[in-house]
């Protein structure tokens, strides 16, 4: 899906470095230096990008009166017209330039290419004597083949080459909604899976931690309301509802209430040791993405065991990066089946939340920062994250 947009942007970028190259031929009487740009062809494409790409930011927040009304001028600076409006399927969203009187009759006229999807030109009706825009173009704006809403570009006369500018513009800006859309798919679907995620919290972990509880109530009550206070931020934090990420100090926090109420139930069988570096403790992370890896390693280090437990929670500097590595002595995982649960097709108890928070790592930050597992029957495993210290949107 994703390459599929790229290439519609670039389809959509093509027209606008012709077009461009069409001004700059048009206005260039001889070649000659343009403040350090080239010759008047190479700056009129310079400028003609450079409007683009500052008209292409809010568009990709979608379609309302505010990102329309911070984009209208820019596109009405790409085309040279002397008004253009942006409308969705019922009202003018916003009108740069000139004629804005004309708001009810584009409105009026809009409804054939709403329904028909295709672009056209028509004549304005004025009884203002001085108005200078007596012709529109309307240029449909889509997304997934539905149309969402016109380009609409005002002039004092009827132009070929406006209605082709005018489509070639609007095919871009169809292209910063469908990223948009591409965008708040995302989303929904990192919401959905941490919806998922949270629904994997193991029931036998919540039932565990109260029955623990329960039997420090009369023997160790100051114990047991320690531990009530520990379950407590525990879910807190695992069912909060604002924002799709956390820093790793959040994250740490809350394994950290995690640990106390396995130690109350398992005792000295259970050893974890932390070294963590204080520089990476501000870096912003999927949230929920470390905790089920270390839910994971207590389970698999514990699973089959009668003797101690050993896991390490390492979190390291390595420059523009942050290496977080969780590692236990357990049961460990025959490798085969462990590609099978990372790639979705199996699901055993004993892979919580593992290929969710692979899935998530690669969606926020690229196929290359996907989880890195190290196992085998018997073996023990090491799940190793790459964190960006930096990434845009992740914040």
């Amino acid at each position: 899906m994703t390459t599929g947009f790229v290439a519609g942007l670039c389809v959509a970028v093509l027209p606008l470095l012709a077009a461009g190259f069409w001004l700059g031929r048009r206005t260039a009487p001889r070649p000659k230096s343009f403040g350090g740009l080239g010759t008047p062809v190479e700056h009129a494409t310079f400028q003609t990008l450079h409007t683009a790409s500052l008209a292409a930011p809010p568009l990709r927040a979608g379609l309302t009166e505010e990102t329309a009304r911070k984009s209208a001028r820019r596109l009405r600076s790409l085309l040279g017209t002397d008004a253009l409006c942006l409308t969705d399927e019922r009202e003018v969203l916003a009108w740069d330039g000139v004629g804005g009187h004309h708001r009810p009759e584009i409105m009026e006229k809009l409804a054939g290419p709403l329904d028909s999807g295709r672009g056209e030109a028509f004549r304005l009706t004025c009884d203002t004597p001085d108005c200078p825009v007596r012709w529109a173009v309307v240029a449909p704006l889509t997304v997934d083949d539905r149309v969402h809403g016109a380009l609409v570009a005002c002039a004092p006369r009827e132009s070929a080459v406006l209605v082709r500018a005018a489509g070639e513009v609007a095919r871009w800006v169809s292209v910063q909604l469908e990223l948009a859309d591409l965008d708040q798919s995302r989303t929904r679907l990192i919401e959905a899976e941490i919806k998922a995620l949270r629904a994997q919290i193991s029931p036998h972990f919540i039932f565990n931690s109260l029955a623990v509880i329960a039997s420090f109530v009369r023997t160790d009550p100051e114990r047991a309301r320690e531990l009530l206070l520990e379950f407590a931020d525990f879910t807190r934090y695992s069912f909060r509802r604002h924002g799709d990420f956390t820093t790793l100090a959040d994250e740490l926090h809350a394994i950290d209430h995690y640990l106390a109420l396995v130690r109350a139930r398992f005792g000295d069988r259970l050893s974890v040791t932390l070294q963590i570096a204080p520089e990476v403790l501000p870096v912003t992370l999927p949230f929920l993405c470390l905790q089920p890896l270390v839910e994971n390693a207590v389970k698999h280090g514990l699973e089959g065991k009668s003797d101690k437990c050993r896991i390490s929670i390492t979190a390291q500097d390595t420059g523009a990066e942050a290496l977080v590595v969780i590692e236990d002595d357990g049961a460990g995982m025959d490798p085969e089946l462990l590609r099978r649960i990372l790639a979705g097709e199996d699901s055993p108890s004993g892979g919580i939340g593992l290929s969710n928070v692979d899935d998530r790592l690669r969606q926020v930050y690229g196929d290359d920062y996907g989880l890195v597992i190290e196992t085998a029957p018997g073996a023990g495993m090491k799940v190793t994250a790459r964190l960006p210290k930096y990434q845009p949107g992740v914040h």
